[in-house]
């Protein structure tokens, strides 16, 4: 096996590196935003892009989101994230064993984890050949943070309602997901038992009727789930989704989902202000995964409790933000990256101590 590391030059990022093992098929890229308060974490993205140049931009957004979110939450880590590009029929274990030997010749300056196309079974298979892995799933990990993500922004929707109407309560207001994937799914259920009514979309129509028959839920059609008219809208499949095209159209009060980079641009944001809708920052109210498996690099080991606990302070920090963008008169997102900026400028939340891998005998 030989592992082929190009450096790409991208600037504003620390490091950018195209992995190629020809053997195995392996093309991949590691994108290393940001590492000041920390080494980078991210997780990895298998998806079968349609160029590279499409797969670079993905790994680019996801790392620079990546640096931002830990910024946030304050958990001492960079941005990262890094994306194989191959369709779940060719994710072979060989292709993820050479992905993990070039994650481990990084020697710890990316720590990668499970995300979209990449199952808590394929992260025990890259940690065959690495220790630099987190979300493992098993008695000592933390396994899948799907539960976690969605309980974030389960909060997230609370702190947007609290904004809009003074009140946390859900009864009588409707919440539409487009996407019910592992989070989606999750956050739809603590949704329903909190007296919300759902509207749901997803590309997967044999899902989305058991999902509407267990939550009584109206099923629209993917390509209209974001412009049911809702109280709240919240994105749960993939990003890129929100732009001035479209904002126009929206029949929501308040945007608060777990997907990554909603927004097409920064701009968007803007718009979303001027239509006097509430945009709770992705990279803030979806932190919750990131917090979760943090807690597994801790030298005590991972405890769930812990966990859950550490992600109450999204909902607070949330409302943070929305007083920051009030006072003065910028969008959320803007008033969620400056704070972001301010926290990497003055080293507010760089790690101190070193990180536990718990697993690294695992590794060959």
């Amino acid at each position: 096996m030989e592992i082929k590391q190009q450096l790409l030059d991208i600037a504003g990022y620390e490091k950018v590196i195209k992995v190629i093992e020809e053997e195995t098929g392996l093309v991949a890229i590691i994108s290393i935003h940001n590492t000041t308060l920390g080494p980078g974490l991210g997780g990895t993205r298998i998806y079968p892009y349609d160029t590279f140049d499409e797969a670079l931009t993905d790994a680019l957004r996801l790392s620079k989101g990546m640096t931002y979110k830990s910024a946030i939450a304050q958990v001492g880590v960079g941005g990262a994230k890094s994306v194989i590009i191959s369709d779940q029929k060719n994710k072979t274990p060989e292709k993820l064993r050479a992905f993990g030997a070039a994650v481990d010749q990084l020697q710890g300056n990316y720590i990668c984890a499970e995300d979209v196309g990449c199952t808590p079974a394929d992260v025990d298979v890259i940690l065959e050949s690495t220790k630099y892995v987190c979300g493992v799933h098993n008695l000592r990990g933390s396994g899948n943070p799907s539960a976690f993500t969605a309980h974030g922004t389960y909060l997230g929707i609370l702190s947007a309602l609290q904004e809009l109407d003074g009140s946390t309560s859900l009864e009588g207001k409707t919440i539409a997901i487009q996407g019910m994937g592992s989070v989606g799914k999750r956050l739809a259920e603590r949704l329903f038992w909190s007296g919300a009514k759902l509207i749901i979309a997803d590309v997967n129509e044999d899902v989305i009727r058991h999902f509407a028959h267990e939550f009584d839920a109206q099923i629209v059609p993917a390509d209209e789930i974001l412009f049911a008219e809702c109280d709240v809208l919240a994105p749960c499949a993939m990003g890129g989704i929100i732009h001035k095209d479209m904002i126009p159209k929206l029949n929501c009060r308040a945007i608060a989902g777990a997907a990554n980079n909603q927004l097409l641009k920064p701009t968007d944001a803007d718009h979303l202000m001027e239509k006097g809708i509430l945009y709770a920052p992705d990279f803030v109210i979806n932190a919750g995964g990131l917090i979760n498996v943090m807690n597994e690099l801790r030298l005590e080991g991972y405890n769930a409790t812990r966990a859950r606990n550490g992600i109450k302070q999204i909902y607070h920090q949330l409302l943070q933000i929305y007083e920051i963008a009030q006072q003065n008169g910028i969008s959320t997102h803007q008033a969620a990256v400056s704070l972001a900026d301010h926290r990497l400028e003055k080293g507010i939340g760089k790690r101190t101590e070193e990180l536990c891998f718990p697993f690294a005998e695992t590794a060959k």
